[in-house]
Formats: C-alpha cells, sequence, structure tokens
C-alpha cells in the first residue's frame, strides 16, 4: 500500500519561551524534528511532506531536501494544518501523520501502526498511551464495547473526562479516500476556536468507516515536548536509549548517567568511556579505546586503540595507537597521525603531527605540518600571525625543536635538523643543521653585592 507521512511542524511553541521554533530545538545533537524524520523514514513510506509555519524558513531548512514542505501561513490547528497538505499528499492509500515534537517515537512502533491498518482496513488507527499524568493531553474516549468513540482536548473536557488515564499521542494512519472528505467537515467549534484534526473521528464513523488504536509499548514514545522541562525530559530518555546501545554493541560506558553521546555518534567495540565524557556531532570513535574523563569531542574522528584524556578535540582527525592528554585543546583541521602524542597543556590548531612525533607539553602549533618523529620541545610556539595574514610552518622528518623555542613562520625545518632551546628562528634550517639564535650567555660575577649595598637594600630573599 503506498503511504504517504506528513509531518505537523508549524506551530510556535510558545511555552517554550524561546525564539527558537519548538521543532529545532535540539536533543542529543538534533534538531528535535530530526528525531522524528528519522522513525518516519526508517518506517518505510513512500513520501514525507511537511507542514511549516512559523518561521518556516528555518524549518524547512532543518529537514532533507526529499522532504516536501508546504505551508500553513495562519495556525488555525491541527486539522487545517493537514489540509494544507493534502495537494502533496492525495493520491496516497494511506496517511500517517506525526506530530514534529515526538522525538521519542521509534520506527518500530510506527511500523506496527501500519500493519495493524492494514490488517484490520480501519479508516483510522491511533496510536494512544495510559499514563499517570494525562495532564495536557487529549483524553481517548471510548464507548461501552470499549471502542474508540472520539478524542476530547483536555480546554474541552468535563470532570470525567479529564480522569481518563488513556491519551492521544497525536500519531494516526488513516485510509487516504476517507480522509480528505472527512476533513473538511470538520469545524471550529470549540473553546480555541480551531480546526481539531481528530474531530475526524466522528465524522469517518458517522460515515460508516471503523475507528480503531494501538496502544503504545512505551510510554515514553507518546511524549510530546511542549516546553523546556518535557524537553530535558526527552533528552535523559534519549541518553539512555543511547547509552544502552553502546554497551550492548561492546563498549563500556564506566557511568552512563554522567557521559553524553550524542545520536550522531558511532563507538567501536571495546572502547571504555570514562565519566563526564560528552562526544557529540559526527564524532567516531574506533574500537579499544579509552577515552575521558572529562575529555569533550566534537566532530572528530579517533583510531583503534587510542587513548584521549580530559581535552577538548574539535573537528579533528586522530590516527591509530593516538595517545592525547591530559588537558589539551587540539582545534579544528588538526590531524595526528598514526602513534603520534600530545602531552599536556598544548593547542593545536589547522596541525598535522606525523606518525610516532612528539608534542609532549606546553606548545602551540598552529599552521603547521610536523613529518615522521618529530620532537618538540615544552614552550614551542609556532608565530603563524603576523597581524594580516596566517603563515604555514613545516618541521620535516626527524627534526628536533628544542624548548622555549618561537619558531616565525613561515619558516621551515629541514630533515634532521636540530634547534636550540631558547632560540627564535625566523630562517629556514637547512637538513641535519643546528640552529641556534639567542644571546650569548654573560655572567657578571659580584653584580648583586654591588648592587644592593649601593641601594642600601637587602638582597632578594632576605
Amino acid at each position: 500500500m503506498t503511504t504517504v507521512a506528513v509531518i505537523l511542524a508549524a506551530g510556535q511553541g510558545t511555552r517554550m519561551r524561546s525564539d527558537l521554533p519548538k521543532v529545532l530545538h535540539p536533543l542529543a545533537g538534533r534538531p528535535m524534528i530530526r528525531h522524528v524524520l528519522e522513525a518516519v523514514r526508517a518506517a518505510g513510506v513512500d513520501r514525507i511532506v511537511a507542514v511549516v509555519g512559523h518561521q518556516a524558513e528555518r524549518v524547512a531548512g532543518a529537514v532533507d531536501e526529499d522532504v516536501r514542505c508546504v505551508l500553513q501561513e495562519s495556525q488555525q490547528g491541527t486539522g487545517h494544518a493537514l489540509l494544507c497538505a493534502e495537494d502533496e499528499a492525495s493520491g496516497f492509500e494511506r496517511v500517517l501523520v506525526v506530530p514534529g515534537d515526538v522525538p521519542l517515537l521509534t520506527a518500530g512502533t510506527l511500523s506496527a501502526l501500519l500493519r495493524h491498518q492494514a490488517e484490520r482496513q480501519a479508516a483510522a488507527v491511533l496510536l494512544t498511551a495510559v499514563v499517570d499524568d494525562p495532564a495536557g493531553y487529549g483524553r481517548v474516549v471510548r464507548d461501552a464495547a470499549g471502542r474508540v468513540e472520539r478524542i476530547v482536548e483536555e480546554a474541552d473536557a468535563g470532570p470525567a473526562e479529564r480522569g481518563i488515564r488513556e491519551v492521544n499521542a497525536a500519531v494516526a494512519v488513516f485510509a487516504g479516500p476517507a480522509l480528505w472528505p472527512a476533513l473538511r467537515r470538520v469545524t471550529a467549534d470549540n473553546r480555541q476556536g480551531e480546526y481539531y484534526l481528530w474531530d475526524v473521528l466522528p465524522v469517518l464513523q458517522a460515515g460508516g468507516h471503523a475507528v480503531d488504536a494501538v496502544p503504545a509499548g512505551d510510554v515514553d514514545e507518546a511524549m510530546g515536548v511542549n516546553d523546556r522541562v518535557a524537553l530535558a525530559r526527552a533528552e535523559a530518555v534519549l541518553r539512555r536509549r543511547i547509552g544502552e546501545h553502546w554497551m550492548r554493541r561492546g563498549v563500556t560506558l564506566v557511568d552512563p548517567a554522567t557521559s553524553y553521546i550524542g545520536a550522531d555518534v558511532e563507538i567501536g567495540p571495546d572502547t571504555v568511556i570514562e565519566p563526564l565524557t560528552v562526544l557529540a556531532g559526527r564524532t567516531r570513535i574506533g574500537a579499544g579505546c579509552r577515552i575521558g574523563p572529562g575529555a569533550q569531542l566534537y566532530d572528530s574522528e579517533v583510531g583503534d586503540g587510542s587513548i584521549v584524556g580530559p581535552s577538548v578535540i574539535e573537528d579533528s582527525r586522530l590516527g591509530r595507537g593516538v595517545r592525547v592528554g591530559p588537558f589539551n585543546h587540539l582545534r579544528p583541521g588538526t590531524i595526528l597521525e598514526d602513534g603520534a602524542r600530545v602531552g599536556n597543556f598544548a593547542e593545536l590548531k589547522n596541525t598535522r603531527v606525523g606518525t610516532g612525533s612528539k608534542v609532549p607539553h606546553h606548545s602551540y602549533l598552529g599552521d603547521a605540518t610536523l613529518g615522521r618523529d618529530v620532537n618538540i620541545g615544552a614552550g614551542t610556539v609556532t608565530v603563524n600571525y603576523d597581524g594580516r595574514a596566517k603563515h604555514p610552518t613545516r618541521v620535516e622528518d626527524g627534526a628536533f625543536i628544542g624548548c622555549n623555542v618561537n619558531l616565525i613562520a613561515p619558516v621551515t625545518v629541514g630533515r634532521r635538523g636540530y634547534v636550540a632551546a631558547g632560540s627564535t628562528v625566523n630562517r629556514d634550517v637547512p637538513p641535519e643543521s643546528l640552529a641556534i639564535a639567542r644571546s650569548r650567555q654573560e655572567n657578571k660575577e659580584g653584580w648583586v653585592r654591588r648592587r644592593f649595598r649601593r641601594d642600601g637594600d637587602a638582597p632578594p630573599g632576605r
């Protein structure tokens, strides 16, 4: 059966108290609507339509190019929103309707809903949930035989209806040919003055069509996110799901409660994630690694068998058997080749560190390229910015840079070249040469005694 999915994402979400449209608030590193899109796409539909309204261009820009966006110019309710999609959604045998603010919904649940509709040939099949606190949800009213009779929104519910704990998850699959004519008969005769989508159910039933419901296996899937409290609850559920997923794939989370792993992160088996670690964006961690504690990795890659201590790594690539940390900052464009090492308190930006090379501690390398087996002494700085432009530094294979060296770019230290400690180098160093660029030491014996006798003061430390 051909199926079109319509995602309702036109609302402003005033309870979020934010300039950002509700469906764009991030959860586990993704805009909320993208979680919904992933579930819908994995359920297997033939077309996806998104109804946008508030900040329409911004919302449309967050979905994939194959998603057809239609505009609801004025927000007049969910029924009106679905009618706005009729041109794009008509002609399909089934219409799957999903709000853009139910990010915990899974493809498995949507697939079960579609199977149920196909088996029962119902005009509408709703997803419902039985919750402890139904406040804020539409209540599912059933008749004496247990059949779905209608949905009552909370604003229109009486005392008895408010006591119903079975709620509408606002997710449903409709038979397309029955839906559209029935939807056009829905009125706005309610306290909100809106066209409620769920008022189509009595219209369908009056036309002799069957309406059914499927309870969600996990009530979390019915959670709609309307404010930041619900956003935090949804985040906690997603973090738990993601953590359990990776632990079942052979990853050790020493403390799952304090490990943040984004929805787009990938981790290899036998890797250990220490507490207070953040893995975000499209980060990829290989097998047999140890990350953390307190590490932060954003949009970065780490090869097999690497160790990353409490450091910040952004948009960088680390090879196999690399060691980083503690307390480093690898900024965008940094590449550490296999076996490279960055010790502690170093900052690297747009720099390649060759195989087996070392940046042990207290250095800044910017716009630099290091060959194989290079040693960078403590306190080394590549002086890459002249106030107008950035310039490159090149240190070739086997070179040795002493402590407290300034390499003023553009400059090259040749293969197996040496730079003496304390040097400021502003000319290329030929291969297998020693560069010394510092003043000759001069000792003035008796200087302290003579000075303080003249000034009448005690020497330092007295």
